[in-house]
């Protein structure tokens, strides 16, 4: 018998249909995948599981019992828990607090028992091989303990169903084997997890079983080994966007942006220049100082040694306003955090940064605002019903778009774009790979860093390796492949000379016998990890 069991559920918001007589099972210890593109009803449905928004129709069995009219005290006492993207911690309290928040132990006169709720904190994590100290502030955590703590506080309260929202977003590559390693102990205890994600190597690494949702309808299920990455995105998307091929070479013009010998925090004695029209990838391993090296371009981290010009002009360290000025714009990482004015609308969150580069302009004109924003809606065929809704109520991809429009409002030339496509659906991502070419058809210069190779391969012109934070390899277009890379980003191979690039043959015996002594690592892991 399936520990959690969904049938026919439908749900309509003011006559629009969003869920379709969906289906849903989970058994009991294994890791279930819920997969489709943004806006196929996978967070609507999660909603209605755990009682925040209610169901007109169908019907819900949780441990073989009838599960009518759920809220989230009734959801939360059988045992499901949702550990949501956006984490729900308090940063200004600690571990422990945030732990027991509304179920303080109290004594006497209502005195709180501090050492009590400290010491159970300390039985949970060492039950769980989490490293965390309870009484540390939770502002202060890396990402990766935020997600332990989001899925520790469940835990603590004995949950039986977890509902694990693109919980890898922010994690590097050992944080997320040390976060799945734990789900893997759990799942042998007998809980249960249902994992959303757009990421296909950790669903198909880390799932047992699949169902696919599409524009609000139950598409397929079934079990994780009898599919492929292929077949599950043609399944998402309607097509096999995965096997599309984007990529166009264009003609490049003259240099428009060079670094020289740029050194800072994380990164150190970077050059590369970048010319009109160009797309220029930068990848390497999380922490590599990519990311810290593109945002230093954009005067958002520190540059303690060498130069950055744009058109010949050389820009201030440390200076937003002089790299806005240059005709420079930057899509940062984390776009919840670094790009989303929450309490503005769409139309305010797209024309703000052209505002404050014309700060002694006093007034806003509506109609020109309109005007522009109605050429981006087109230009970039961003769906949203009305410019006056918040931008929270735009998908992922959509609000990626507006951020784009938001910089090209300020007329910039040089785009930096640090991990475009995070928490993005594959269709969409597909919709942001195809507007980076055709930007740059057009005459616009991009930067784009990522961990995620495919995305290099669709689009990029060349690659930049980073390395312990230079650069460790330039890869011509033809070149990027995800185990040279690999080769480079690790240090395995390294440059010669700054001309002299190194010729990797990964038909070598040796190369082979490295990768076929990894790969059997791997599947040992995922025997282990699946039992």
């Amino acid at each position: 018998m399936p520990l959690l069991s969904m049938h026919q559920i439908s749900k309509a918001f003011n006559g629009v249909t969003v869920l379709d007589q969906v289906e849903l099972e989970v058994e009991r210890g294994e890791v279930h995948a819920l997969l489709g593109e943004n806006g196929a009803g996978k967070s609507t449905l999660m909603n209605i599981l755990t009682g925040t928004i209610p169901l007109d129709s169908g019907s819900i069995e949780f441990d073989g019992r009838p599960l009518v009219r759920p809220t989230i005290r009734k959801t939360e006492e059988l045992g499901i828990a949702f550990v949501h993207q956006e984490l729900n911690l308090f940063n200004d309290l600690k571990v422990f607090e945030n732990i027991f928040i509304c179920k303080e132990l109290s004594g006497f006169l209502g005195h709180l028992k501090k050492k009590e709720m400290i010491s159970r904190c300390e039985e949970l994590f060492s039950r769980l091989g989490v490293e965390i100290d309870p009484t540390a502030l939770v502002a202060d955590l890396k990402p990766s303990d935020k997600q332990l703590l989001e899925i520790s506080k469940a835990l603590f309260f004995k949950a039986r169903l977890l509902i694990l929202d693109e919980p890898t977003t922010a994690l590097n590559t050992e944080e997320v084997e040390h976060l799945f390693s734990i789900v893997g102990g759990l799942k042998a205890q007998g809980i249960s997890f249902i994992f959303i994600s757009h990421k296909m190597p950790e669903i198909f690494a880390y799932s047992d079983r699949y169902t696919v949702f599409r524009n609000g309808r139950f598409i397929a299920s079934g079990k994780i080994a009898d599919t492929s990455p292929e077949e599950v995105t043609s399944l998402m998307v309607g097509h096999n966007a995965a096997l599309t091929s984007m990529y166009q070479p264009r003609e490049l013009g003259e240099v428009v942006l060079k670094a020289d010998h740029v050194s800072g925090p994380g990164f150190h004695d970077v050059s590369f220049e970048l010319r009109r029209g160009e797309i220029v990838g930068m990848t390497g391993l999380q922490g590599c100082g990519s990311s810290e090296f593109l945002q230093s371009l954009f005067g958002a981290a520190e540059r303690t040694e060498g130069t950055v010009s744009v058109h010949g002009t050389n820009l201030a360290p440390s200076s937003i306003h002089a790299a806005m000025q240059a005709g420079v714009g930057f899509l940062p990482a984390n776009r919840k955090e670094n790009s989303v004015i929450p309490d503005q609308n769409i139309l305010e969150n797209m024309y703000i940064s052209e505002h404050t580069l014309s700060a002694l302009h006093f007034h806003i004109h509506n109609k020109e605002e309109l005007a522009r924003y109605h050429k981006f809606h087109e230009l970039l065929n961003i769906k949203a019903a009305s410019e006056k809704l918040p931008v929270t109520s735009l998908s992922g991809g959509n609000q990626q778009k507006i951020f784009i429009a938001r910089w090209l409002n300020t007329k910039a030339q040089v785009l930096l774009f640090d991990n475009p496509t995070q928490g993005i659906d594959v269709g969409a991502k597909d919709e942001i790979y195809r507007l980076i070419l055709k930007l740059a058809s057009e005459g616009q210069s991009i930067v784009v860093n990522t961990l995620e190779i495919p995305e290099l391969m669709k689009v990029a012109d060349r690659c930049l390796v980073f390395c312990d934070g230079t650069i460790a390899s330039h890869l011509s277009h033809d070149e990027i492949e995800e185990h040279k890379i690999m080769l480079y980003s690790t240090g395995a191979l390294k440059q010669k000379g700054s001309e002299d690039w190194v010729n990797v043959n990964l038909k070598s015996a040796n190369v082979n016998h490295s990768r076929s002594a990894a790969d059997n690592s791997i599947d040992q892991e995922k025997e282990a990890f699946h039992g």
